[in-house]
């Protein structure tokens, strides 16, 4: 089967978040289906991504050719004109629309993607993000897949409750708005909604009211993130994880650094601390430069050496959306996680067997504390998160029975197409 993928990003390298997501679905899929893949190119993340590398794109391009069939690359417009984002931003609000349903709109794109459809059959089209949607009546007569990686506006309205700056408040909650309508138009046209949890699934329905929905949840590539006993866990030591240009991820640090380190300066003296996560702010390098004890190292080529060395893996995160792929990481490294319940949302953990759930500052102190004085607890979590990982998670079950839900999608499309005529 021929499947037509569209990309809001370069879906490499697999590390953090929607790239790992995109990258272990594209490349188990390609296991099942003839793929081609239509990206767009963040050019500035994906060279973040990628430090080493002389040319970003080509490599990553290599990379993904060892799983799809051919890739075409496209660029952002605003990424071509100075101040591009704010000018895009601009337009959509005096056009009364939404800046995510406006940022990837291009001429080129559109271009493209008729010659792509003019030059093969495709079977079935699968869109990766509400943004690409600007370009769904290109596929009029074929059956499509829309992905969602979280409720989107629902985490923008989210943002917009707990923004302190007025401006923004009014202008996250607007853009939520606009971008719901679009949500409610594409999900009720789309033959398929995916989304990462049973969660987002339920929430999405009961807002929008109609449409087909399916859970695909996020994975691991259990052949990279495994337990490694090999490496020498650092007694007093404690591991933060996720791209700090994401507000969830940049949130949950300043919440910690608020709130809990100082508490854990004076209770736990010596332990330690690592932020890992592209992205860090000023109040965050200012606190590194005069604490030896927090630590700030910015993007990392390998997260694994922190998560296999840190004693505890700390998860404070309290808003947002989807499944936070950075726990499923961690679980399936053997980290002992101490995490609030809002970041384990969409993942089968049980608190005090995969996980320990911790929703104040306080109780981070009191895990921490209870698990340094019962270190057989802290073992049994080590063992259970790998082994809930190879049992729910892996990324080839999951990408299978995706694949199998396109097949059945296709068969179903052209059934109803026959029945009609």
């Amino acid at each position: 089967m021929k499947l037509l993928w569209l990309s809001h990003l370069i879906p490499y390298p697999p590390k953090g978040g929607v790239l790992q997501r995109t990258y272990n679905m594209l490349r188990e899929v390609s296991k099942y289906h003839e793929v081609t893949l239509v990206a767009f190119n963040q050019a500035g993340f994906l060279s973040a991504s990628l430090p080493d590398q002389a040319d970003p794109l080509e490599f990553a391009k290599q990379e993904l050719l060892t799983s799809v069939e051919s890739i075409h690359v496209l660029t952002i417009p605003e990424d071509t004109i100075f101040g591009g984002r704010y000018l895009t931003a601009l337009k959509a609000l005096v056009c009364g629309r939404s800046y995510n349903m406006e940022w990837l709109r291009s001429a080129e794109a559109r271009e493209t993607i008729v010659n792509l459809l003019a030059e093969k059959s495709f079977d079935v089209v699968h869109i990766d993000t509400v943004s690409l949607c600007v370009y769904f009546d290109l596929f009029e007569g074929l059956p499509i897949a829309l992905n969602h990686h979280n409720f989107e506006s629902a985490m923008l309205e989210s943002r917009a409750k707990t923004e302190q700056s007025l401006i923004k408040s009014l202008y996250y909650s607007y853009e939520a708005s606009r971008l719901l309508k679009s949500e409610i138009q594409h999900c009720r046209k789309s033959h398929l909604n995916v989304t990462c949890s049973d969660d987002d699934a339920e929430a999405m329905k009961a807002t929008i009211g109609g449409g087909e929905f399916l859970s695909v949840p996020n994975g691991v590539d259990i052949s990279y993130f495994f337990p490694n006993r090999s490496f020498m866990v650092s007694e007093k030591s404690l591991v933060i994880v996720g791209g700090l240009s994401w507000y969830p991820n940049r949130e949950a640090v300043e919440y910690f650094i608020r709130e809990i380190w100082p508490l854990i300066k004076a209770r736990i003296p010596g332990m330690s601390v690592d932020i890992i996560g592209r992205g860090p702010t000023q109040e965050m390098l200012k606190l590194a430069e005069s604490d030896e004890l927090f630590r700030v190292h910015g993007f990392v080529d390998d997260v694994r050496d922190y998560l296999w060395r840190a004693r505890f893996y700390l998860c404070p995160i309290r808003t947002g959306g989807g499944t936070k792929l950075k726990i499923l990481d961690a679980l399936a490294s053997g980290c002992c996680i101490i995490a609030d319940s809002f970041a384990c949302k969409g993942i089968d953990v049980q608190n005090g067997v995969h996980v320990m759930y911790a929703q104040t500052p306080e109780s981070y102190v009191g895990a921490i504390l209870k698990l340094l004085d019962h270190p057989e607890e802290e073992a049994r979590l080590r063992e259970a998160g790998p082994e809930l990982i190879r049992d729910r998670y892996s990324y080839s079950g999951i990408g299978e029975r995706y694949a199998e839900s396109l097949d059945q999608l296709t068969i179903h499309f052209r059934n109803h197409k026959r029945g009609a005529r």
